[in-house]
């Protein structure tokens, strides 16, 4: 269902008809419905009354697969055996293509650590096209690290290994862990190298390289509509904005939207985005460079760099070195960029609207959201059958100050925490002999701390007494929502160790274990435990910068 008048880019890439992924249904609507940019060459420029620029990826050397995901395969309706084709990872490592893909680069801008960055736009992720399934529903699939774009201005467009990995695995666990999120079907290797100045200290040195292929409804983004708006092209901005309530938002109404639609738009985003940060802070998770480039339209976790999860419970951790004196995307400052970051939103629709009165309307749905969705997580997360405000508020308060008492592995204390009988008679020997495993030294355990510690653990376990359940049925549910694994920064990186040796057989254990991160996994006990103190300053399991 492409359109055949469409152009294709400088390059020309062969076409793969024989490869299981021409068997797909490719309907591109965005190329179809929206402005393209008539150059279809790489250099890098200025992209003005165009929402794309065609491009094809960039062929490499030695394209092999590393790792597929079986299920985002057979989400877009791959068969089970086409990842074992030769032509599968030179499709998906950017050396040909299938039948139906019609390849380009999105044009956006945004704000980049509070300030207006004007036009960035996909300076290494190339979209092969939207697959339409039987039931309707569109997914796109993007490789990143593809090759340079008109957008990728003085960088290669390439990815590294580590980065990759990194973005493959954490797709695939967030959404496991019940975490809106873009999802991966394939890692691929190049067999070229990249040179990249990991912490930009002067040191640059090469590293493997590799592609992601993310699948996606959309890959748009805040700064879509914001570059639109700040150069005041208006009329592209409708087209857009259009483009997508009838795509993705079908239920706000008309074929012709209002004003009034335009503002329930706005404020469907600022829902999907505060649920998304709620399940953010319920696991852990720090996205690290939150800026409006890297925010989904659709509520989606999207664009994996220097992520990092809550080792231990510290609100002012930030896992980006390039964040690390301002921590402006820190854990705890999560939900109020988030906000901020709509608010960029709003202005960027403003032109359509005319009046903001109605828009900033709209944005209270996301504290309205936020507070409702983050009282009910809390209730989950300590298995309470209901919330008093006037009381767990305050159990609430005290508990993150207790976990920041010590040095405390958030994800192992919750899950622990399941173990706490409503009746036990020595809250001192409980903490000792199931609660300790939460701690990085036991030695902290000691003093006032300890003291503050059990004074909690007694006021919680007085909480749980006034409700009427049972032991075992509170731990199951605390289990369906505090996960056993995540994906831990050292851990991520033995992947990264063994499959930049060209060995994925550690992301493939992973990935199956990360399929089932609510389950306890005997076998796989190591992958949950604290973070080891080799790991501690290691690069890749503490901080990680913006290059890859």
């Amino acid at each position: 269902m492409t359109n055949p008048s469409q152009p294709r880019a400088a390059g020309l890439l062969p076409v793969r008809d024989d490869a299981a992924l021409s068997a797909l249904c490719f309907d591109n609507r965005f190329l179809r419905e929206l402005p393209a940019d008539p150059l279809t060459d790489r250099r890098r420029r200025q992209v003005h009354g165009a929402c794309y620029s065609y491009v094809e990826p960039t062929p490499v050397r030695d394209p092999k697969l590393v790792a597929h995901s079986a299920e985002v395969a057979a989400l877009i309706g791959l068969p089970e055996e086409s990842y074992r084709e030769p032509s599968f990872a030179e499709i998906l490592g950017g050396n040909a293509l299938a039948k139906g893909m019609t390849p380009y680069a999105a044009c956006y801008g945004g704000h980049q650590f509070g300030s207006w960055a004007g036009q960035l736009g996909d300076g290494r992720a190339i979209s092969l096209g939207e697959v339409l399934r039987p039931d309707g529903e569109h997914w796109e699939l993007q490789l990143k690290g593809a090759g340079p774009t008109p957008y990728s201005r003085t960088a290669d467009g390439r990815a590294v290994m580590r980065s990759s990995v990194r973005e493959f695995l954490c797709s695939e666990a967030m959404h496991h862990l019940g975490v809106p999120t873009t999802r991966a079907l394939s890692l691929v290797a190049t067999g070229e190298a990249v040179v990249r100045d990991m912490f930009y200290d002067g040191r640059p040195a090469e590293e493997p390289g590799a592609v992601v292929c993310r699948v996606a409804p959309s890959f748009l983004r805040f700064g879509n509509y914001q570059l639109l708006a700040f150069r005041r092209d208006v009329p592209t901005l409708k087209q857009l904005v259009d483009h997508t309530l009838a795509a993705h938002f079908p239920e706000l109404g008309p074929l012709h939207p209002t004003k009034e639609t335009y503002a329930r738009f706005l404020g469907v985003v600022a829902e999907r985005t505060a649920r998304l940060l709620v399940h953010w802070q319920r696991v852990g998770f720090v996205h690290g460079v939150m800026n409006t480039d890297n925010m989904s339209i659709l509520g989606l976790t999207i664009d994996y760099g220097p992520y990092g999860w809550l080792e231990d419970y510290d609100p002012t951790w930030t896992p980006n070195t390039t964040d690390s004196s301002g921590r402006r995307y820190c854990f705890g400052n999560q939900p109020g960029v988030a906000f901020w970051n709509l608010v960029r939103l709003a202005e960027g629709i403003l032109p359509l609207v005319g009046d903001a009165r109605p828009l900033e309307e709209a944005l209270l749905a996301f504290p309205h959201t936020f507070e409702r969705e983050q009282a009910a997580m809390i209730k989950s997360k300590l298995g309470l059958t209901a919330w008093r405000p006037d009381e767990d508020a305050e159990l609430e308060k005290e508990l993150y100050n207790v976990l920041q008492l010590v040095e405390t592995d958030m994800t192992i204390f919750f899950r622990q925490l399941a173990w706490l009988p409503q009746q036990e008679p020595d809250l001192s020997t409980w903490l000792d002999q199931v609660l300790t495993s939460a701690y990085y030294r036991q030695e902290d355990l000691q003093g006032p701390h300890r003291a503050a510690i059990l004074k909690w653990l007694g006021r919680y376990q007085q909480r749980l007494r006034k409700q009427d359940l049972p032991d075992q049925l509170r731990r199951d549910k605390m289990n369906q929502v505090n996960p056993r694994y995540v994906l831990r920064n050292y851990v991520a990186q033995l992947a990264i160790d063994r499959a930049e040796q060209g060995d994925g057989s550690l992301i493939y254990r992973l990935l199956q274990v990360l399929r089932h991160p609510y389950d306890d996994q005997p076998e796989s006990a190591e992958y949950a435990e604290k973070r080891p103190e080799w790991a501690r300053h290691r690069p890749g399991c503490s901080m990680l910068s913006c290059s890859s």
